[in-house]
C-alpha cells in the first residue's frame, strides 16, 4: 500500500462521518461523566486530561512521524486534553485550543492545570487558600498561565502543589480539570 493510499484510508472515514453526521467540532469538552466512549486503543474515557511528560514535545498535523510537525512544546508538566486516539498516537487540544498529533509515550497520566489561562496579560490572580474555603488563609497567588501540580479535587475545589506549596484553589479557576470533576 502506498504512502497516499494509506493516509486516504485514515482520512476518509473520518471526512465521511463529518459529511453524514454533519457534526460540528467540539468547543468545549464534556465532563468525564458525560464522556460517552473510550478510547480504542488505550480503554480509557475520551477525552481526558494528561500532561505532557516531555521537556520537548512535537505537534503533528497527523497521526504519524511521516505528518509535518506543526507546533512544538518546551515544558514539561503542560496540561493538555486528549480527544481521539489512533494506535500510538493522540490527538491533543491545549488550553489556548491548539490541536495536533502526539506520539503517547511522550504524555504523562500526572494531572497538571493551568491558572485561569483566559486571564493571561490581565492584572490578577487565582488565589490558593489553606483550606477549600474563601474564608481560608491565603497560602498563595497564581498569576494566569502559572502552571500547577493538581493533587486532587472534590466538590468545586482542586488540591495543588505549586513551588513546595500545598493549597486549594476553586475548580473555575483553573484550566486542566473537568468541571465538578471528582478524583484523588
Amino acid at each position: 500500500m502506498t504512502r497516499l493510499a494509506r493516509r486516504l484510508a485514515t482520512i476518509l472515514p473520518v471526512a465521511a462521518l463529518l459529511v453524514t453526521t454533519g457534526a460540528p467540532l467540539m468547543a468545549f469538552s464534556p465532563s468525564p461523566a458525560e464522556a460517552s466512549e473510550l478510547g480504542r486503543y488505550s480503554k480509557l474515557p475520551l477525552p481526558r486530561y494528561v500532561s505532557l511528560k516531555s521537556a520537548r514535545v512535537n505537534v503533528r498535523n497527523g497521526p504519524s512521524r511521516d505528518n509535518k510537525v506543526n507546533w512544538l512544546y518546551l515544558k514539561a508538566g503542560l496540561p493538555v486534553e486528549i480527544i481521539q486516539e489512533y494506535d500510538h498516537w493522540r490527538r491533543i487540544r491545549d488550553s489556548d485550543g491548539t490541536e495536533g498529533w502526539v506520539y503517547h509515550s511522550l504524555l504523562s497520566g500526572s494531572r497538571t492545570a493551568i491558572a485561569a489561562p483566559w486571564l493571561k496579560g490581565k492584572a490578577t490572580y487565582v488565589d490558593v487558600y489553606a483550606k477549600p474555603a474563601l474564608d481560608a488563609p491565603l497560602v498563595a497567588r497564581m498569576e494566569p498561565g502559572v502552571v500547577s501540580n493538581v493533587e486532587r479535587c472534590e466538590a468545586g475545589w482542586c488540591e495543588v502543589m505549586i513551588s513546595n506549596r500545598d493549597g486549594y484553589v476553586r475548580q473555575t479557576e483553573i484550566w486542566g480539570v473537568y468541571p465538578d470533576e471528582s478524583f484523588e
